[in-house]
């Protein structure tokens, strides 16, 4: 039973976590986020150094950095916290099918699309360990084509799948999402045993409540505002994408896809010095 903590990134509403097990002190760091203003150009490192305060405070040693998918709506810190610690990188291997969908959005011909900016790939069913604790992946695709689950131990980290039960589910119209999909992978989620904690990469705080990211399995089965009244496959894909119609586009997603599809990489710097991103007018 891996020890979970969460930071809650307010300006992304993310959730960044710390996994830890408490027989060796060995860790993972899942989905990290690196501070970045859009109005400023300005990237920090505020979020990831808390993190790192808090490994040195606990005398963790890090052995994972996991990407559950490219994000959207904030910057990877994979890279800046692999450079402190040395743990090395992972996220799916179907990551390579996102990097060419959005190379060729962003028009960039000789980006290498291999998954090569991340030092593992992980495959469906695939296991690891943190320290003493049981690791393994689930596919879990519908809100981008490579998303994936960690089931650590108890607890599992399902990303942008379902998120409190009050507030339902995630998105899935972005390059490459399908809400069929979706619903297919969240079957999956809520079939893990009933005692299963599950954490999730968002918190939106309806009606202005407290931040929360954790839930169990029985208790998204039975008040989960979209899958508590168990629709059917066809139900749910009417309301969710009757749902996404009305969403606008996450305010990062054009700067952020191009960093995390690197794994958290900066474009390379252009003959001033300077880095650049890249915005493709109308690309969604």
């Amino acid at each position: 039973k891996p020890i979970v903590t969460g930071f809650f990134h307010e300006p992304t509403f993310s959730i960044v976590y710390l996994v830890e097990d408490p027989a060796t002190k060995a860790a993972a760091i899942v989905d990290p986020v690196l501070d970045y203003d859009e109005k400023s150009g300005r990237v920090s490192h505020q979020s990831a150094d808390a993190l790192l305060d808090e490994i040195a405070r606990r005398k963790l040693k890090v052995e994972w950095i996991l990407d559950t998918h490219p994000h959207a709506d904030h910057f990877s810190a994979a890279v800046y916290l692999k450079d402190k610690l040395g743990a090395p990188t992972a996220i799916g291997e179907r990551i390579v099918e996102v990097q060419k969908l959005w190379k060729n959005i962003y028009n960039l011909p000789d980006f290498p699309a291999d998954g090569s900016q991340w030092d593992r790939l992980f495959a469906e069913g695939e296991t690891f360990r943190i320290g003493t604790l049981d690791a393994r992946v689930m596919l879990s695709p519908g809100h981008t084509l490579c998303s994936i689950t960690y089931v650590i131990g108890d607890a599992a980290f399902i990303h942008d799948t379902l998120f409190q039960p009050d507030y339902g589910s995630a998105r899935a119209d972005f390059p490459g999402g399908s809400a069929a999909t979706l619903y297919d992978s969240i079957q999956r989620i809520l079939s893990l045993p009933d005692e299963t904690r599950l954490f999730t990469g968002h918190d939106y705080m309806p009606d202005g409540r407290a931040p929360a990211w954790e839930s169990t399995v029985a208790e998204q089965k039975r008040s989960n505002k979209h899958f508590g009244p168990k629709p059917t496959r066809e139900q749910y894909v009417k309301i969710r994408e009757a749902r996404d119609r009305t969403l606008p586009m996450p305010k990062l997603i054009l700067h952020a896809l191009q960093v995390n599809m690197r794994g958290g990489r900066l474009p390379a710097p252009e003959d001033n010095g300077r880095v650049y991103l890249k915005i493709p007018i109308g690309a969604l």
